[in-house]
């Protein structure tokens, strides 16, 4: 996940945390057609800002597990093209984590 898109979804989620803020103060002790002009406005830019949230969100997703399945694609054509090699660095990685457990 790229800086830029953490920092579009921290944005998101800040928009969000402000409209829903703002709903709660226009609703908080009054009464009356202001208020649900208010309300409604507020709550219009709230869902606004979620939605796009969400699917900034649900693009991010996509983005890992499409990276994900190409890693781990990678992974099984390098274990396949040398196994011997393979097995070397699992029982390094073994012996390694053998050591560090033992440790405690």
């Amino acid at each position: 996940m790229s800086e830029a898109n953490v920092e579009r979804l921290m944005d998101d989620v800040r928009k969000v945390i402000v409209d829903v803020e703002e709903l709660l103060r226009a609703t908080a002790g009054q009464a009356g057609e202001k208020v649900s002009e208010k309300v409604g406005e507020a709550r219009t830019r709230a869902e606004r800002t979620l939605h796009a949230a969400r699917a900034r969100l649900e693009s991010l997703e996509d983005q890992t597990t499409a990276r994900a399945r190409r890693a781990a694609g990678e992974a099984d054509k390098y274990v396949r093209d040398n196994p011997w090699q393979s097995i070397g660095i699992a029982a390094g990685i073994a012996f390694l984590v053998g050591i560090l457990v033992s440790r405690r």
